[in-house]
């Protein structure tokens, strides 16, 4: 698939929204994530997404997409792909996120717009508000004991 020209940017959107979902991925034993994608058990690297995007986002608005892969080897560390799928009211975002040991990053594939702008810009900035009102808000108020 051709990358958009507006990709770079929208990569930098994404990868901010996201970048706490990726922690929380990162916090999955790597040995599940081979072992998952080794026997093929996609439903479960999807329970794993949700599970993590539950945590910041509105059910349903990040998911995974087509497929996965592991690279492992023995001189190197294991890195594992992630094909993801956004959805906030609006857009739709296909991407990789790529998980290693000490990073993760973010390749967006397509971008697709229910009823695009012709400037890209304001397409850029129509995504980085979908992605904020899709967010979950959580309450930093103290419990009150009573």
């Amino acid at each position: 698939m051709d990358k958009q020209p507006h990709s770079p940017a929208r990569e930098i959107i994404v990868a901010n929204a996201i970048r706490a979902v990726a922690n929380e991925l990162r916090l999955v034993d790597v040995a599940d994530y081979i072992a998952f994608i080794r026997l093929e058990s996609l439903a479960s690297v999807a329970d794993i997404v949700e599970s993590a995007a539950e945590l910041y986002f509105m059910p349903g608005t990040l998911r995974l997409g087509h497929g996965c892969d592991a690279r492992v080897s023995w001189s190197g560390s294991p890195q594992i792909s992630l094909d993801l799928e956004l959805r906030p009211g609006g857009v739709t975002v296909y991407f990789t996120l790529e998980l290693s040991d000490d990073n993760a990053a973010v390749e967006v594939n397509y971008v697709a717009f229910d009823d695009p702008a012709e400037d890209p810009e304001v397409n850029s900035r129509y995504l980085a508000d979908a992605l904020q009102a899709s967010r979950i808000v959580r309450s930093e108020r103290p419990l009150i004991n009573g």
